[in-house]
């Protein structure tokens, strides 16, 4: 690539990058391609129209789920319809970080391209609805294709191809298989949840005023409402069911998502008491009578719905004012909302800092930070095609904060109907008869699973509370998380194997085990590994403060895990095979 291109991808992608937070976001591309073809003359015509979309100008793309006549098969879930996210056809990174025979460098501009990518995502994205959103649309630009688990996958589901599902709106599985895949070749999976501590409106929210004050009924997620959360400018967002007339329908109706935000719009406030009132101002504060979302400052009476707008089955629940707000956020009829889940967040947007921007400064980063590395490091690596006898997986989760155990949580069984779906693909195709479950269990036998979630830096103020020689530093690399007492399931081979595949692919290792007498978190991983069988390992980006409203991670440490991971899907299973039965 000449030098003038080189710096034409580049500033196409940061303005980009700059303009994305404008009112109609625009896409790169055409509409969403298929997957990928086993044939090397395929994947050579794919290559040359590649490069000929690299060359062309950028426009806009309207992504509309609704009309089977345009996309078919390859249409992504209803709920997605009015997705518009500002990704380039093909390449997630800008063209100008991939050299000679397609290799990405990895240099300063890599990390900050994609911590500005990062920051920007943070952005547009403030609940799991609108992240699963981002990445559907992601995936779909680049070749995945959309499989409904209402649906027989047989008939879409080939022998190779990228493919992806999404379960309750709020977890993506996506996968690439390759050509004479065969179970006792295993998978290469990373796992990671897309949830974050957070503070949902409650099924009714309404609350009565005090001396004029309106009010707003929230639960606290997880660790949300926590006093990070005081005196911080708080925006709503989330999924509404909305009503739409359909005469073929039992109800005469069916029912369509709609994603709302308020960002960059607070519309809530939790405030502190001065501390000049005493004792009764100082913490632990009470989350249910203490921890309430100031909306408004209305003394008169209150407005009275119409008589159109008492059909809504939740007009009684919620204020009527925030109801006919998310109303026009949804561009619906107060009349015609079904259902509401949203929850408040910090509206601050991420930015980069430190007197030389070593660090991002971001809400939300547990634990959508490593889901953002790992499926960008699934496009990136499977783009050019896909190598023969590979499987591999991206599987984003949600409810990780309140133990998984949800039908969308990692204790469901999203990762078995994905590997037995293709488990029974390969029966056919071979004529074995073998059965699903045994193919499968081989196949868990045989994988290896990377549990990617955030992890501690060290704090220099606290350094005294860390393990001697487990202090995890930004902008250095991934951190193993080790723990003898089953919180991690990284045991001693899954750690080798990881260290042989970060030697390969050049990458710096850094080590977290809790302190005796101190109790290390959970995740993920446990739940996967002891329902399927297969080896994981523990592992993660890093960062400070984690559970508050706002965290901090170093500014390369999206590209690091990235990279990372691009070396895992390259380099995993030749390594796991070295270890034979082990």
């Amino acid at each position: 690539m000449s030098s003038e291109d080189f710096k034409k991808f580049e500033e196409q992608f940061r303005e980009l990058l700059a303009t994305s937070l404008a009112n109609q976001i625009k896409t790169f591309g055409t509409s969403p391609g298929s997957s990928s073809s086993s044939s090397s003359k395929a994947k050579t015509e794919k290559t040359n129209k590649s490069q000929q979309r690299n060359k062309k100008q950028i426009r806009s793309v309207q992504f509309d789920s609704d009309s089977e006549e345009d996309y078919e098969e390859d249409s992504t879930p209803d709920e997605y319809e009015d997705v518009k996210v500002p990704i380039k056809k093909n390449s997630i990174a800008p063209s100008s970080l991939k050299k000679s025979k397609n290799a990405i460098t990895y240099n300063d501009d890599f990390y900050l391209t994609y911590a500005d990518a990062y920051i920007e995502f943070t952005k547009q994205n403030p609940t799991t609805y609108h992240v699963v959103q981002y990445f559907a649309k992601l995936l779909e630009a680049n070749g995945f294709k959309y499989l409904s688990e209402k649906e027989n996958w047989e008939g879409s589901l080939k022998s190779e191809g990228l493919y992806y599902t999404i379960r309750n709106g709020t977890n993506v599985g996506a996968f690439a298989v390759g050509e004479n895949w065969k179970p006792e070749n295993g998978i290469g999976i990373i796992g990671s949840h897309i949830d974050a501590l957070t503070a949902k409106l409650k099924p009714v929210s309404k609350k009565e005023k005090v001396d004029g004050y309106e009010l707003l009924g929230v639960a606290n997620y997880a660790g949300g409402l926590s006093p990070a959360w005081f005196d911080r400018d708080l925006g709503i967002g989330g999924r509404v069911l909305v009503r739409v007339e359909d005469k073929e329908s039992t109800t005469g109706f069916k029912v369509i998502s709609k994603l709302v935000s308020s960002a960059p719009k607070p519309i809530a406030r939790i405030s502190t008491l001065a501390e000049h009132f005493g004792q009764v101002a100082a913490p632990p504060y009470d989350k249910e009578t203490k921890a309430i979302p100031v909306i408004g400052f209305n003394p008169g009476p209150d407005a009275e719905p119409t008589k159109d707008e008492k059909k809504s089955p939740v007009i009684d629940k919620h204020p009527l004012e925030l109801l006919r707000f998310i109303a026009e956020l949804a561009e619906v009829s107060v009349k015609d909302i079904v259902q509401l889940d949203l929850d408040l967040f910090d509206v601050q947007p991420g930015t980069k800092g430190g007197l030389r921007d070593d660090f991002i400064y971001a809400p939300r980063i547990d634990d959508r930070v490593c889901s953002f590395a790992a499926i960008h490091s699934l496009v990136e690596s499977f783009k050019e095609g896909i190598p023969e006898g590979s499987f591999s997986q991206v599987l984003l989760y949600d409810n990780e904060e309140v133990g998984s155990n949800t039908r969308q949580g990692a204790q469901s069984n999203l990762i078995n109907t994905l590997t037995e779906n293709v488990i029974q693909k390969y029966i056919e195709s071979n004529n074995t008869s073998a059965s699903v479950g045994n193919l499968t269990k081989v196949a868990f036998a045989n994988t290896l699973l990377l549990s990617a979630d955030v992890n501690h830096l060290l704090n220099p103020t606290y350094k005294g509370e860390y393990l001697e020689n487990h202090y995890p530093v930004p902008n250095k690399g991934i951190t193993l998380s080790l723990d003898p007492n089953g919180h991690m399931v990284t045991d001693s081979v899954g750690l080798s194997i990881v260290e042989q595949i970060a030697e390969l692919n050049g990458d710096e290792l850094q080590r977290f085990h809790i302190k005796n007498g101190a109790r290390s978190g959970g995740t993920i991983g446990p739940y996967i590994s002891s329902h399927t069988g297969a080896r994981t390992v523990d592992l993660g980006i890093s960062q400070l403060s984690m559970h508050s409203i706002r965290a901090a991670i170093g500014v390369k440490d999206v590209g690091l895990g990235i990279k990372f991971f691009n070396g895992f899907f390259k380099y995993w299973q030749g390594v796991n095979k070295s270890f034979g039965d082990l």
